[in-house]
């Protein structure tokens, strides 16, 4: 088992090449406290059916075993092992009893109001505190929850002179169109694919890609930039819940294409949700809650708090501290299902308290699987800090400082 879990985290870090992505620090006498995750829900079908408007693909799209955008059951099972795998981090760190449900409350799970993210958040308790009771916070199934969308639900103003300069800046020189440029034969690719051959009215590479920035809503692509992230993203999660090959990409996409077309998927998170003026407003309630768990001066608080959301609250994160990731299967900084960033709060012997940041995911093919084997963990490094010489290490002051002024941006 070890053999193996070094050898995954050896193909991240290979993977991840170029990125700030590194191996896990060591902890240089340093005891785990407290760990917060924001996580991302598990497998999921599209969340509509069709998934997309008709003249997109040539053939019907492939039928899913549960509703739209409900955990799948291979889904759930990767969670559950996901869930395994942390708590045999944990275990070994001394955050978590070896057995036992403990006398307090030891895991703290949240979760959105999407069934996907509130059955994630079940399977993972039932993961990491087998046999135990664990609540799973959560308001009623499909209301409206201002903790995980401020913004779609109006709790956080959005200027939309500067959504509109926020975006820009990340599209770069050129514009929306040297972006599309760049992206042009990977949508040429997801055409054949979609298409099997040349169809004029086939496909999305046609449509020319434009975005929307309006006052108190998040920012939207559209045309094929728009589609293309949402197919390539659709490809990816037939392959991730173990679908066969005739049913993945009507047998025109394999694994290599799959993971060389999420850059679609990614580049949407890129422009969208990683722009810090964005990502802050997207994370006010979100941020809170995280800080406040992993802060909890309490001495019975619990020493696992973990948030059941979606992809675009963790690139969110992502951007606003400037980390990124690689995993095997995935695109730079593309949210996995069940990736979580993870913030960790250690502690010296001398009762110094640091922070560190972690990204923890499964590889495509271990999700395909139902989760087999123990998690990919990177290091993350925290911008500016280099605490008792760590790259990335930060002080609790440096780091309470950081989000603060990074939330302010």
């Amino acid at each position: 088992m070890m053999k193996r879990r070094n050898l995954l985290l050896l193909l991240a870090i290979v993977a991840g090449a170029g990125s700030a992505a590194a191996p896990a620090q060591p902890d240089n006498g340093l005891k785990l406290e407290r760990a917060v995750l924001l996580m991302r829900h598990g497998v999921r079908p599209p969340t509509k059916s069709p998934p997309m408007p008709a003249g997109v693909a040539a053939d019907p799209w492939p039928s899913w075993s549960v509703k739209p955008g409900y955990l799948t059951e291979n889904g759930a099972r990767a969670i559950e092992a996901l869930a395994r795998s942390d708590r045999a981090d944990w275990v070994k760190a001394g955050l978590l009893p070896p057995s036992g449900c403990g006398a307090k409350t030891l895991v703290r799970l949240i979760a959105d109001t999407d069934q996907r993210t509130i059955a994630t958040a079940d399977h993972y308790g039932a993961g990491v505190l087998p046999g135990c009771p664990v609540a799973n916070e959560h308001r009623p199934e499909g209301a409206e929850d201002p903790i995980f969308s401020p913004i779609d639900l109006g709790v956080t103003p959005v200027d939309a002179a500067a959504a509109d300069r926020a975006v820009r800046a990340a599209i770069g020189g050129g514009g929306l169109a040297a972006v599309e440029t760049r992206m042009k034969p990977l949508l040429t690719q997801l055409d054949a694919i979609l298409c099997g051959k040349p169809v004029p009215t086939c496909g999305l590479s046609r449509l020319p890609s434009g975005f929307t920035a309006s006052a108190n809503a998040r920012p939207k692509l559209t045309g094929a930039l728009d589609r293309g992230s949402t197919a390539a993203h659709i490809l990816l999660l037939e392959y991730a819940d173990g679908k066969p090959a005739h049913d993945i990409g009507w047998g025109r996409a394999t694994v290599a294409d799959i993971e060389r077309l999420g850059a679609l998927h990614a580049t949407e998170f890129a422009l969208l949700a990683r722009p810090r003026y964005l990502a802050a407003r997207n994370l006010s309630g979100i941020a809170p809650l995280m800080l406040g768990a992993l802060f909890d001066p309490r001495a019975d608080a619990p020493r696992v708090t973990m948030l059941s959301g979606h992809d675009t609250n963790v690139a969110n994160l992502g951007g606003l501290l400037d980390l990124h990731w690689r995993v095997p299967g995935f695109a730079t900084d593309d949210p996995t299902p069940g990736g979580a960033i993870v913030l960790e709060l250690l502690r010296d012997a001398s009762g110094a308290q640091f922070v560190r940041a972690r990204y923890r995911s499964q590889t495509l093919d271990q999700i395909r699987r139902g989760g087999a084997g123990a998690a990919v963990s990177v290091t993350l490094p925290l911008p500016g800090c280099s605490a008792r010489g760590v790259t990335g290490l930060c002080t609790r002051a440096a780091f309470e400082a950081l989000m603060k002024a990074r939330l302010a941006s």
